[in-house]
C-alpha cells in the first residue's frame, strides 16, 4: 500500500464527515447525494482492499451525523439505519444473489418495492393508539424530538383508526413537500421578500426543524409511512406488504405506487416504470427501494453495521448540466491538505443552484485538464457537491498562438501555488503522494481552526458549546493558537465575544474544565494526527497504556500495535517527534488534562503473531468484539473474509458461508473453547 492510498482514504473520511455535518446537523448540504455516494463507495473500496485503513470513526461504519442541541435528544429503541445503494442492473443482480445465497433460495425472491421519497426520515411513537412522540433520524441511534412540529402535519394521525395495533408502536416514514406546494411556498417567500428554498427536500427539513411550531404549521408538509420500528414483532403479519396495508388501515398515508414483484426481472421492470413516470409524481423521488417481502427472511438476513442486508435503494442516474469555470482556488484542510476548488458560474442542476466543485488534488485537475474559462459538464443528484465530469474541448476559449495563423488556449493549465493562501508557508508535495500540504502546522490559521474543532468534538475531548463560529472568533482574535490555550480562557474573555453572555461563558468554562477528565484513547484521537482515527487511537491506548510509553515508541514499536501499518506508524512518529507538538502535549497535561493509566500490553507475549483469524456465527459466551480484542492483544489479526492465508476460523452457532469456505479450503476450524485454550496455552493446536 502506498502513502497516497492512505492519504486518499483519510481525505475521503474527512470529506464525508464534513458533508455529514452540513447535511444532518446544519440542514445546509453542499453536495448532492450522487457525489456523496461516489465518495462513500470509493472509501468502501479502499477499505476493502486495504483493511488496515478501516477505522471505527470511518463514515462506512457508521450512519450519518449528530443532532442539534436546540431540541431534546431521543434514543431510538430500534436504530434507524440507512440503506446501501445500487446504481445499475449489475448491482441489483448482485444484491439479489446475496439475498438468495443468504436464504439458500432455489427460486426467485419476492420483493416489496416502492418509491424512495426525497424528504426527511422521522419516527412516530403511538401508545394505546395515541401519538405521543416524534423524532428525526439524526445519526441513526439518536435523533431530535420534534413532536410539537409533527402534530401540525395534517396527514399524520393523532389517533390511530381501526383496531389491532400494539400497545406501543413506532411508525417510520418520510416528511416531504409536494412539488406544487413547494412552488406556492416560494411564491409567498418572494412576495414577502424572504429567501427562497432551493428544493422541496430542504424546504421540508427546514420547516420541520423550526423551534417555533407556528412556522411549521404554516408550511405545507406531508407524511408517508414506510415501515415499523418498535412494535414490529407484535403486528402478527408475515410480509412487508402486509405491514404497509396495516399502516394504511390505521390512517397512515403509504405510497400508492408500492408493489410486490419477483426476481431481478421484476425489480428492473418496476424501476424502469417508476423512472418513466417520475416527473408526473406529485413529489420528488431519487430512486426506488427494494425489500425482501417475507419478514422471517428479513430476520434471517439481518444487518451489516450501517444497513440491512434485506433491502437496497436503487438510485436514479445523476443529472448533468454545463457551466463555466470562473476561477480555481485552493482550500486548506485540518491536516494541511491543499484541495483545488472550481468556482463555477451558477447553474441549476439536480434541484439546486451549484456554484463550486471540489477538484480533489492537483493530479485530478491535470488529468481532466480543467482551466479557468472552460465549459465543463457538471453532474449532480440529490444534496451533495457536484462532480466536474469533463471539460467541453470545443468551447475552450482561445487566444493568439505562435504566429498570426495559430491559436492556443487562452488560459494556462492549473498550477498548485507554492505558498499557503492562509499563512504563506511553503506548500510541499511528496513524490509518492497525491496530496499537497501546507507546512505551517498548528501555526496555519486554517489548520488551527479545524484542528481545534476536531479537538473539541464530541468523540474527542467533548467540549460542549465550543463550535465552529466561536473557534473562528477565538483564533481570529489571537486568543487561541493551540489546543492548550483553550484551558487558559477566562469567563470574562469569553463573555466579551460576539453572541456570548455571562451564562454562556460560564457554561463553556465549566465544559472545558469537565473535559480535563478523559481517556488516553480520546486524548490521542483529539490530537488530530493524520491517519489516526478512533479505532487506531483505542488500539494505541490499549497497547501502550501510558502516554510516556507512546511518546517513546519508535516506528518499529508502533507497528506492533494491531492494524498499525508503516504509513500510520510513520505519521504517528513524525507527529510525536515534532518538538512543537510535544510542547502542546506537555502544556495540555500541565493544564490538568488527565486519564487513568493502564499497564498496556506492549511487552506482553504475542502467541498469535503472524496468525490470521476469521470469526463467524454466534459464540456461546464471547461477544464478537471481545473475541477480536483477545486475538489482537495476542498479536493476531482478525479478517472479515476467508482465504488460503487464513490460519483459523472461529465458528459459533449458525455459522454460514465463511465456515463452508474454510472447509472447502482446508482451513482449521475451531470453536470458542479451543480459541480460549490457544490463548491460555499460547501455542498452536493441530488442524482438524
Amino acid at each position: 500500500m502506498t502513502a497516497s492510498v492512505a492519504e486518499r482514504a483519510a481525505w475521503l473520511r474527512a470529506e464525508l464527515e464534513r458533508h455529514n455535518h452540513a447535511y444532518y446537523v446544519l440542514d445546509a448540504p453542499t453536495i448532492p447525494d450522487a457525489e456523496y455516494d461516489q465518495i462513500f463507495r470509493e472509501l468502501q473500496a479502499l477499505e476493502a482492499a486495504h483493511p488496515e485503513l478501516l477505522t471505527a470513526d470511518s463514515p462506512t461504519q457508521r450512519v450519518g451525523g449528530a443532532p442539534l442541541k436546540e431540541f431534546p435528544s431521543v434514543t431510538h429503541g430500534v436504530p434507524m439505519l440507512s440503506l446501501n445503494n445500487a446504481f445499475d442492473e449489475a448491482e441489483v443482480t448482485a444484491f439479489d444473489q446475496r439475498v438468495r445465497d443468504g436464504l439458500e433460495a432455489t427460486s426467485d425472491i419476492a420483493y416489496a418495492v416502492e418509491p424512495k421519497f426525497d424528504g426527511l426520515a422521522i419516527s412516530l411513537t403511538y401508545r394505546d393508539g395515541v401519538f405521543v412522540r416524534g423524532a428525526t433520524r439524526g445519526d441513526g441511534s439518536t435523533g431530535e424530538e420534534v413532536t410539537t412540529n409533527l402534530r401540525t402535519i395534517k396527514s399524520i394521525p393523532l389517533r390511530l383508526q381501526g383496531q389491532g395495533w400494539p400497545a406501543e408502536i413506532e411508525v417510520r416514514g418520510e416528511v416531504l413537500m409536494w412539488k406544487s406546494d413547494f412552488q406556492r411556498l416560494n411564491e409567498r417567500q418572494r412576495e414577502k421578500g424572504d429567501k427562497e428554498f432551493a428544493n422541496p427536500r430542504n424546504a421540508a427539513a427546514g420547516s420541520l426543524r423550526q423551534l417555533d411550531s407556528r412556522i411549521t404549521a404554516s408550511r405545507p408538509l406531508r407524511f408517508f409511512a414506510y415501515g415499523v420500528g418498535v412494535g414490529a414483532d407484535a403486528l402478527g403479519v408475515k410480509t412487508h406488504a402486509a405491514v404497509l396495508d396495516l399502516l394504511a388501515s390505521w390512517g397512515f398515508p403509504v405510497a400508492g405506487e408500492r408493489q410486490v414483484v419477483t426476481g431481478v426481472a421484476g425489480l428492473m421492470a418496476y424501476f424502469n416504470a417508476i423512472g418513466e413516470g417520475r416527473k408526473s409524481l406529485p413529489y420528488d423521488i431519487d430512486g426506488v427501494v427494494y425489500k425482501v417481502n417475507d419478514l422471517v427472511a428479513q430476520g434471517t438476513l439481518g444487518f451489516v453495521s450501517r444497513a440491512p442486508r434485506f433491502a437496497i435503494a436503487h438510485k436514479f442516474p445523476a443529472e448533468e448540466a454545463t457551466t463555466e469555470v470562473i476561477a480555481i482556488d485552493v482550500q486548506v484542510g485540518r491536516t494541511g491538505a491543499i484541495t483545488p476548488v472550481a468556482r463555477l458560474k451558477p447553474v441549476f442542476v439536480g434541484g439546486v443552484t451549484v456554484t463550486n466543485a471540489t477538484l480533489h488534488n492537483e493530479d485530478e485537475v491535470r488529468r481532466k485538464d480543467v482551466r479557468v474559462g472552460d465549459t465543463v459538464i457538471v453532474r449532480r443528484a440529490g444534496d451533495v457537491i457536484p462532480e466536474v465530469v469533463a471539460i467541453v474541448p470545443e468551447k475552450r476559449p482561445l487566444g493568439p498562438g505562435k504566429d498570426l495563423f495559430d491559436t492556443a488556449p487562452l488560459h494556462p493549465p492549473f498550477e498548485m501555488p507554492t505558498a499557503c493562501p492562509e499563512c504563506g508557508s511553503a506548500i510541499e508535495k511528496p513524490e509518492d503522494e497525491a496530496i499537497a500540504r501546507c507546512t505551517g502546522g498548528l501555526f496555519c490559521p486554517a489548520q488551527r481552526k479545524q484542528a481545534l474543532f476536531h479537538f473539541a468534538a464530541r468523540r474527542a475531548m467533548d467540549i460542549e458549546g465550543l463550535g465552529d463560529k466561536l473557534i473562528e472568533q477565538l483564533v481570529d482574535a489571537g486568543h487561541v493558537h493551540s489546543p492548550a490555550d483553550l484551558f487558559t480562557l477566562s469567563q470574562e474573555l469569553l463573555a466579551s465575544l460576539e453572541r456570548m453572555g455571562d451564562k454562556s461563558a460560564a457554561n463553556l468554562v465549566a465544559a472545558i474544565e469537565a473535559s480535563k477528565a478523559t481517556t488516553l484513547a480520546r486524548f490521542i484521537y483529539a490530537l488530530g494526527i493524520r491517519n489516526v482515527g478512533e479505532a487506531t487511537a483505542r488500539d494505541l491506548a490499549r497497547h501502550f497504556g501510558k502516554l510516556d510509553a507512546l511518546l517513546a515508541a519508535d516506528v518499529a514499536a508502533l507497528q506492533e500495535v494491531p492494524d498499525v501499518g508503516p504509513v500510520v506508524a510513520e505519521s504517528l512518529h513524525a507527529f510525536l517527534a515534532e518538538p512543537h507538538n510535544r510542547e502542546v502535549i506537555a502544556r495540555l497535561v500541565a493544564a490538568g488534562v488527565h486519564w487513568p493509566d493502564e499497564e498496556g500490553n506492549a511487552g506482553a507475549p504475542k502467541p498469535f503473531a503472524g496468525k490470521t483469524f476469521v470469526l463467524t456465527g454466534t459464540l456461546p459466551n464471547l461477544k464478537r468484539d471481545d473475541a477480536k480484542l483477545k486475538i489482537e492483544t495476542a498479536g493476531g489479526k482478525v479478517s472479515g473474509s476467508v482465504s488460503k492465508k487464513t490460519d483459523y476460523v472461529v465458528a459459533g452457532e449458525e455459522a454460514g458461508s465463511k465456515l463452508e469456505k474454510a472447509q472447502e479450503l482446508g482451513v482449521s476450524v475451531i470453536d470458542e473453547a479451543q480459541l480460549l485454550q490457544l490463548l491460555e496455552q499460547g501455542e498452536s493446536i493441530e488442524k482438524s
